[in-house]
């Protein structure tokens, strides 16, 4: 009898993703979401099957899952709530993958990734798991990430599967953080502007990458345990640019600004003043995991001309205010090819 796994937040760009190489290896899939975004025509020789409903509803979700399910992966759970509300599935449940973030990281003195990007801490570089973390609340999201990930790994009755991402990208993104370096494409501006000099920002998570995690962990369903969810081969910023480039055919000068820069002049979504890069040795260990595409090949392929593709996001879509480029008198930057 095929396995059966419930996937919540089956239409975000984690959830399809995960929903897709779930039934390749196999898995019977119930894909579960609001109905809030466009419907999704899963492919008919995956048979999937569409369930909608919201996730705060209890009862609900404890309907769906009826007399068990072989795997339960959440990708919507941002609070101790969520997590609460998992754990009372009990033995209905036969294992859970769970979707956190590496921001629950603390850094030596308690600094963390919330308020301005130019007082984040500096964290080992490679960061492993054993890291020390957020204390746990739900008034922002990272700590918010640390509740859920408290509740789940001393309360379940089941094994739990933590992964921490980076910065997640991939297809079906309501707001893709390369449309920075697209939307300049799309301009024909022939300059990056790029602070902390171009150099390493927070690691990319892949969503197919994502999605083998999960898998590799459903394969093997132990825990409690937690780890970390990164490409391979973490690119630097200025790398990340030039891989964006080349998927538009396009070319353009890097000018590698030393400080931080400002939104718009030169802080990308990925720009940190201090790397933060995940060691993924021990999924590769514990789990037999080898990721699926590093950051450049899980871009489109190279097009002869840019095409506007990409919705504007709320954030990352407005037109870009361009005046700073010609503020940038040399004083504070390099150019580079």
């Amino acid at each position: 009898m095929p396995r059966r796994a419930l996937v919540l937040g089956a239409t975000g760009q984690i959830g399809r993703a995960t929903v897709k190489r779930l039934a390749a290896d196999g898995w019977r899939v119930d894909a579960v979401s609001r109905g809030s975004r466009p419907r999704v025509r899963w492919p008919a020789e995956w048979e999937v099957r569409t369930h909608h409903l919201d996730r705060a509803d209890d009862a609900a979700l404890r309907r769906l899952v009826g007399t068990g399910c072989d795997l339960l992966v959440d990708c919507l759970a941002y609070t101790s709530r969520d997590a609460v509300q998992l754990v009372s599935l009990g033995d209905g449940v036969g294992a859970a993958v769970v979707i956190s973030t590496c921001m629950v990281y603390r850094g030596p003195e308690g600094g963390n990734f919330g308020g301005d990007v130019g007082a984040y801490p500096a964290l080992p570089v490679p960061v492993r798991e054993d890291q020390p973390c957020l204390s746990p609340d739900d008034h922002t999201y990272a700590r918010g990430k640390a509740a859920v990930e408290q509740v789940l790994l001393e309360r379940a009755f089941f094994p739990v599967t933590v992964l921490r991402p980076g910065m997640v990208h991939g297809p079906h993104s309501a707001t893709p953080r390369e449309w920075y370096f697209v939307k300049r494409a799309l301009d024909r501006r022939p300059v990056r502007l790029l602070a902390y000099g171009g150099a390493a920002g927070c690691h990319p998570s892949a969503t197919p990458n994502l999605a083998e995690l999960v898998r590799a962990a459903a394969a093997r369903p132990h825990g409690p345990r937690v780890f970390n969810a990164g490409d391979p081969d973490p690119p630097t910023v200025r790398e990340m640019a030039a891989a964006v480039d080349a998927a538009l055919g396009r070319t353009s000068e890097a000018y590698l600004l030393d400080g931080g820069g400002a939104p718009g002049l030169g802080r990308t979504p990925w720009s940190l003043n201090h790397p933060l890069v995940m060691d993924m040795a021990r999924a590769e260990r514990e789990l037999g995991y080898r990721p699926v595409c590093d950051y450049a090949a899980s871009l489109p392929a190279p097009q002869p001309r840019p095409r506007p593709a990409l919705p504007a996001g709320p954030a990352l879509g407005r037109p870009s205010p361009y005046g700073g480029d010609r503020r940038v008198d040399g004083k504070g930057a390099r150019g580079a090819r």
